[in-house]
């Protein structure tokens, strides 16, 4: 899925993580930047699993490490489909194929 825009510094979700781990809102924060309050809770949440603070869904590189599994697993399956493809194709040109005789 294309994503919209353009995704945040690093740096700017790292301050906004901070500044509700020190008190403030997401709702405040949304008011005063412009990431909307769901974003900004799941930066938080996103930080706190790959820091271990919670263990209630997968870290950014067990989520990197899906994403990779996933599109090797795509891709080595579309492997094997043309192998199999290829494979009946000269299968079939074989059987096609006027036998030599062992004459001389």
């Amino acid at each position: 899925m294309p994503r919209t825009s353009t995704p945040y510094p690093p740096e700017f979700k790292r301050e906004l993580i901070e500044l509700v781990r020190s008190g403030r809102s997401p709702e405040s924060l949304s008011r005063q930047f412009e990431p909307t309050a769901p974003t900004i809770r799941n930066w938080v949440k996103q930080a706190d699993l790959d820091e271990g603070r919670r263990a209630d869904g997968l870290t950014t590189v067990e989520r990197d490490e899906i994403r990779r599994l996933r599109r090797e697993n795509r891709e080595l399956r579309m492997e094997r489909e043309i192998l199999k493809k290829a494979a009946a194709w000269f299968a079939k040109e074989t059987d096609s194929s006027p036998k030599k005789g062992s004459g001389s």
